[in-house]
């Protein structure tokens, strides 16, 4: 009875002879008909038939209809690819609205970078250093979005104006701040691994020749039906790439604390101002701040927080990726209040140091 257990017993040993059956009167070359389309997407919104509408809603160019994520039946990760590349292609459109629109300039780092070297960029007002009043400096979340970017879902499904930054900066402009817009998840580029450098396993070996003969017997039909079903499962196999971090910006953590001691630092503004959505208010929680926060309560409402935070309010959406936009008249209200207080020697609102302390405290 044991030994049947621990092989599987006569129930298993007749699946297993089944499954084997099963599969031998399989028509391979059949299924191999079934391959997804080439992984080959055009590089322009024209290309995709998309465009911004007026009220900057991606909108089919034909059917006026919204992006159409499965646009294949059945192929999850061709329409996946696709998805990707139209993200690609939007980040690029947003790089050129704070250029064309926003009249923000593009700043290489590292400020020292030589030509051949990997490199990352900022966007900036033109006086964002020399204002000597006020700068605002706005850092996204963490994932694929890119300077400019609050969300790419949004962006995607619902418009511009909930999914970037450009509201922010036009209000900013608009208020006599200097903005500069940091872009934390540009920290590497992507080269195609070379043979050379695809690391190569060691023929040297002190076994027996029949011993590493049958071994390699073995290894060889288990990569045969290893790459047959990867060829299935993945037809069109992507290249190998290895990642080349840029100096000094190999992180969101790295890139921020680059930012502050190479330009914010060096700013002439007597206020600075941060708007971080998500990760990006990682590397500033302890400064003097707000935090909007996912929940169901009215904008402002305050949020209670285990955690020795600082001060927390409703953003009035329970959509994470909803907070920075559904915010922004209270942020910027949340500004000018914090210089009102600055100027008359109003106490200000509690930080999270003085939390801290009362936390400690307890």
């Amino acid at each position: 009875m044991m030994a049947q257990l621990q092989q599987g017993g006569p129930d298993e040993k007749e699946k297993t002879t089944a499954l084997k059956d099963l599969l031998s009167r399989i028509d391979l070359d059949e299924l191999m008909k079934k391959d997804e389309p080439p992984l080959e997407f055009p590089d322009t919104l024209e290309g995709f038939e998309y465009i911004f509408n007026e009220k900057g809603q991606l909108r089919h160019i034909k059917t006026g209809e919204p992006f159409v994520f499965n646009y294949r039946e059945d192929l999850h990760r061709w329409n996946q690819k696709r998805y990707e590349a139209l993200g690609e292609i939007i980040t690029k459109y947003i790089y050129e609205l704070l250029q064309n629109e926003c009249h923000l300039k593009k700043v290489t780092l590292p400020v020292d970078a030589i030509e051949t070297e990997p490199k990352s960029f900022i966007f900036m007002s033109e006086d964002a250093l020399v204002n000597p009043d006020k700068l605002l400096v706005l850092i996204h979340g963490n994932g694929v979005v890119r300077a400019g970017q609050w969300a790419r879902r949004l962006i995607i499904n619902e418009d511009l104006d909930s999914g970037t930054q450009i509201p922010y900066i036009k209000r900013a402009i608009e208020e006599g701040y200097g903005v500069i817009v940091l872009n934390p998840n540009e920290n590497y580029i992507e080269v195609e691994k070379t043979k050379a450098q695809v690391p190569l396993s060691s023929d040297i070996s002190d076994e027996p020749a029949e011993k590493r003969e049958r071994k390699d017997k073995i290894q060889k039909e288990t990569k045969k039906r290893r790459d047959f079903y990867e060829k299935y499962r993945n037809p069109q196999k992507e290249k190998e790439t290895m990642q080349i971090y840029i100096r000094d910006n190999g992180s969101p953590e790295e890139h921020a604390i680059y930012v502050w001691d190479h330009f914010i630092s060096q700013s002439a503004a007597e206020n600075v101002f941060f708007v971080a959505h998500s990760y990006g208010g990682l590397a500033f929680v302890e400064l003097n701040c707000c935090n909007w926060v996912s929940s169901s309560e009215p904008l402002d409402t305050s949020v209670e927080s285990m955690l020795p935070d600082c001060p927390r309010v409703s953003a009035g959406t329970e959509r994470h990726e909803l907070t920075s936009w559904k915010s922004f008249p209270s942020v910027f209200k949340f500004f000018s209040e914090a210089v009102k207080a600055k100027n008359s020697l109003v106490k200000p609102t509690p930080t999270r140091r003085s939390n801290r302390i009362k936390y400690e405290e307890f």
